[in-house]
């Protein structure tokens, strides 16, 4: 069996034992885990980097054909960060080339029991990788950024960059009659401060748009008070039945369960 790399021989193919040898140094130390030659940086911005890692919400868990099954190593490990080597249960046969980039993702229900509409997953982005060898049947793969650590079993999407919304300049009042709540974030997270990015369960379904903006908002439970208004937030990513939103503005930190109203 073979592996064509970015990296190979006059042949063509690189055998696993040169492949592996390659990534060993020679020392009185324990072997460490093989790594891939070092990436630089993924000269993206912050901001891009900050959306590639938001979360995003399913109601079904998503087609996972193609997954990260081990690493390069003289031990099970299940936890990989920049750099590692993993190993793809994909490879030539499958349509897997050298230089392409997946993200790597998660789905977390936010209950220990299956995925449905009563019970759905946060989507965790984990990262992303470079496929770096290719075998007929496997792959190897670099992991060039980690939004988390990326583990076995995580499961491959394409990437793309996201493009980042276009913040709506106008600030209607907000629907008070039509509110939403506050889900659950990365890892069903349920506590959220500025900058962080959380789900609701609103979408186009709804009204929301890209770049929209929401205020929200905390009831007290005080009989013949008003809502109290929390802070604000902008959507950043939409779908028919549930959004990701960026918090803008706090003045306490979101929780599970609080209020959102669309400015419209």
């Amino acid at each position: 069996m073979g592996w064509r790399s970015a990296r190979r021989g006059p042949s063509g193919v690189w055998p696993v034992a040169s492949l592996i040898a390659a990534g060993v140094v020679a020392t009185a130390l324990p072997v460490l885990a093989q790594r891939a030659p070092a990436h630089g940086s993924t000269n993206l911005s912050p901001e891009i980097l900050s959306l590639a890692c938001a979360p995003s919400l399913a109601f079904q868990v998503p087609p996972r054909p193609l997954r990260i099954t081990g690493s390069q190593e003289s031990f099970v490990h299940r936890s990989f960060a920049p750099g590692d080597l993993v190993a793809i249960n994909a490879g030539g046969d499958n349509g897997i080339a050298v230089g392409q980039e997946y993200y790597t993702r998660r789905a977390v229900p936010i209950e220990r029991r299956p995925v449905s509409r009563d019970n759905p997953a946060t989507i965790r982005t984990t990262g992303w990788i470079r496929i770096y060898a290719v075998d007929p049947r496997m792959s190897l793969a670099t992991i060039t950024h980690a939004c988390d650590s990326v583990e076995v079993n995580d499961y491959l999407s394409p990437f793309v960059l996201p493009d980042i919304p276009e913040i709506s300049v106008n600030r209607p009042a907000a629907q008070r009659g039509n509110y939403g709540r506050v889900l659950t974030g990365n890892d069903n997270r349920t506590s959220f401060a500025r900058d962080d990015y959380f789900l609701v369960d609103r979408g186009s379904d709804h009204g929301v748009t890209a770049g929209a903006h929401f205020v929200v908002y905390r009831d007290k439970r005080e009989p013949g008070n008003f809502l109290f208004e929390l802070g604000e937030a902008v959507a950043i990513e939409v779908r028919p039945e549930s959004s990701t939103l960026r918090i803008t503005l706090s003045r306490d930190a979101f929780i599970a369960g609080d209020y959102v109203a669309l400015r419209k």
